[in-house]
């Protein structure tokens, strides 16, 4: 049997299969990747609004990570979201011991519902702690904002900020457009320390967009692990997740979730 590239995701359970590691696991599956996962924390989810969380024990988490990586290995690796500088800590230390290479931060600090995520601490720690680990750090611009302290209204403030997120240590960035008021298109932007580049896509005018940030970076995960570079990784994620954008459907009474799927509806039309 042929090789089978192998991703890891370590985030939050989203019940309502919108976000989260429901939302990674089918990334993963639709781009042909075997996908692992480590949950962090349980989430009461609907396509509204996220009404409580509970955090697993750290040992748990631990075990989990340990239990995938040392039985069947990985390729690369995703993170999503990490509620607390305690879970932080764990994961990347685990990161460090296992030399993780291609990693893939979401600094998932608020949910599309508007709920936050993370607290205070937990962002100072995994400034110090994860993002130095990282090959690419991707936050959408409200999460930029929040990583910067200031706010992003337009260009040169937009690369000012992708500077001082690099200055915390992530070998890149990519901050997603998704949030940005271009009517047309959806820009992400991308610095490594050297290069600002841009990754554009149309805009697709729907309010289902439930996971379309953790489906971005988990599918960058995934064609890291299928041994694409960062950049044809970026490339392809971005395309990838606009069609799934463009596939969205209604469910329930808010955002709806992305058709990750979407290949494999159009072929059998």
């Amino acid at each position: 049997m042929a090789f089978v590239p192998r991703a890891l995701t370590i985030a939050g359970s989203d019940s309502g299969g919108c976000a989260g590691i429901q939302a990674d696991l089918k990334t993963f599956g639709a781009l042909e990747v075997h996908g692992m996962s480590v949950i962090t924390s349980v989430t009461a989810q609907d396509t509204r609004r996220v009404h409580t969380s509970s955090d697993l024990p750290l040992e748990t988490i631990e075990r989990q990570i340990e239990a995938v990586i040392e039985d069947i290995g990985v390729d690369a690796v995703k993170t999503g979201m990490l509620p607390s500088a305690e879970i932080i800590d764990v994961v990347s230390e685990k990161v460090k011991q296992f030399q993780i290479e291609r990693l893939v931060v979401d600094p998932v600090m608020v949910s599309t519902g508007g709920d936050p995520l993370m607290g205070q601490e937990a962002v100072k720690v995994m400034k110090i702690k994860l993002f130095p680990q990282a090959l690419v750090v991707t936050p959408n611009l409200q999460e930029a904002e929040f990583l910067t302290g200031h706010k992003i209204t337009n260009e040169k403030e937009l690369k000012e900020a992708l500077e001082e997120i690099f200055e915390l240590g992530p070998t890149s960035v990519i901050v997603k457009g998704g949030h940005s008021t271009d009517l047309n298109q959806s820009t992400d932007h991308f610095f490594d320390g050297e290069t600002f580049r841009l990754f554009s896509e149309p805009r697709i005018d729907t309010k289902n967009t439930h996971g379309s940030g953790c489906t971005f970076a988990a599918a960058i995960t995934a064609y890291l692990a299928r041994g694409l570079d960062l950049m044809e990784s970026i490339a392809s994620a971005k395309k990838y997740t606009t069609e799934a954008i463009r596939h969205s459907f209604p469910l329930g009474q808010g955002h709806g979730p992305l058709g990750h799927f979407w290949k494999y509806w159009q072929s059998e039309q």
